[in-house]
């Protein structure tokens, strides 16, 4: 018997939009149908969309809240019920929190509080102080020397979900445009010319020493444990072929055309941020996301740092002039990425899946979350 009925409401289902109503029970999806529903209590959506939650897999907005301000430091719980509480708001049931494992500084907040910001997260997880389904995605800096120390001491984490491979010493990848690194490094860090020029010098040392056999020893850790991983502002065929090689699953951030194509067409799932969509361009200098969906090269959304861009580009990629239908564009919010990193039981409005959904309404063309249910439950 169904513990709750979600009426009168816009379903987007794997492959239409149909009206109708939910079932669920015992935290899942019991029946879907069309029309209206006659059960008592009925929960009336007023005919409102109704999404799979949006699963994030890769965010780093708990960064903001450990640290609102330079130099401010705010506790841990607390941070993190603030970006699980942003999180929720957003539409997100299900996100895995990157963490970053080495750093392209030698301090700063990735460095100093990393332990604290997993173990804290994972113990307001088992509190059940959280509203969505927290996750863990490992974020490794294969140019730091201890790099594979560090990533030892949370490999075996229950909650890690995923693992990216970066690099991101200037000069390629993500900043092969210098003049973008100087400019985002004065606006981020505050530093001068003569400390970025030396900053520069300094990680390309530091690249040429470590990052090939931390990257060797990394990939076949994850391959042990059968952990997907992930490639990181991959720029050219050279990059693409060792992501190949490698065993990666997804593609982060491809930052050429030519990247993304060859990644999606290794059967790589291409992830760009949701922030580079909204705005059209990236704030790095390098390929639009839209210009990839244009091309059909875009598999998954990530809202990056912003949490609400992922909801905002669903709804922006569905618009009508890129050929993307709501239920394709969702699905690279939702299905697509669950299944990247094998989590088959979310992502998708049919019987026996999470009741983890999305009440959505859109005003002046801005969609807007009304409700938000993890496993059945209210959460927002």
């Amino acid at each position: 018997m169904a513990e709750q009925v979600l009426d009168n409401t816009r379903l987007v289902l794997a492959a239409e939009v149909v009206d109708g109503h939910v079932a669920l029970a015992g935290g899942a999806i019991a029946a879907v149908g069309s029309g209206r529903s006659s059960a008592p209590g009925r929960v009336d959506l007023e005919g409102d969309y109704l999404l799979p939650g949006l699963v994030e897999l890769h965010t780093d907005n708990l960064e903001n809240h450990v640290q609102p301000r330079p130099g401010v430091d705010w506790p841990m719980l607390s941070a993190a019920m603030d970006h699980d509480a942003r999180i929720a708001a957003a539409g997100i049931t299900t996100v895995l929190d990157a963490i970053s494992v080495g750093s392209i500084r030698d301090n700063g907040i990735r460095v100093e509080r990393m332990k604290e910001m997993i173990k804290g997260v994972a113990l307001a997880n088992r509190q059940g102080m959280l509203r969505a389904d927290h996750l863990l995605h490992l974020r490794c800096e294969v140019s730091t020397p201890d790099l594979i120390q560090q990533f030892g001491e949370f490999v075996d984490t229950p909650a890690l979900r995923l693992v990216s491979v970066m690099d991101h010493t200037p000069g390629q990848r993500q900043f092969v445009n210098l003049a973008k690194h100087f400019e985002y490094y004065k606006g981020k860090f505050g530093m001068s010319d003569a400390e970025i020029a030396d900053y520069h010098v300094q990680k390309k040392i530091q690249q040429e020493r470590w990052s090939a056999p931390n990257r060797t020893a990394l990939v076949q850790i994850c391959r042990d444990r059968h952990l997907p991983l992930a490639s990181h502002d991959d720029a050219t065929e050279a990059h693409v072929s060792e992501a190949v090689g490698d065993g990666i699953v997804i593609a982060e951030f491809p930052t050429t055309v030519e990247a993304a194509a060859l990644s999606h067409g290794h059967g790589l799932r291409v992830l760009m941020g949701g922030p580079n969509l909204v705005r059209g361009h990236s704030h790095s200098g390098n390929v639009s996301a839209l210009e990839l969906a244009r091309r059909g090269h875009l598999d998954i959304i990530s809202s990056d740092y912003v949490p609400s861009s992922l909801l905002t580009s669903v709804f922006r990629l569905a618009e009508g002039e890129l050929g993307i239908d709501l239920p394709a564009a969702v699905a690279m919010a939702s299905k697509t990425p669950a299944e990247a990193v094998d989590l088959a039981d979310r992502g998708e409005i049919t019987g026996g899946r999470r009741a983890d959904l999305l009440q959505v309404r859109v005003v002046e063309g801005v969609p807007v979350v009304r409700a938000v249910w993890r496993e059945g439950r209210r959460v927002a």
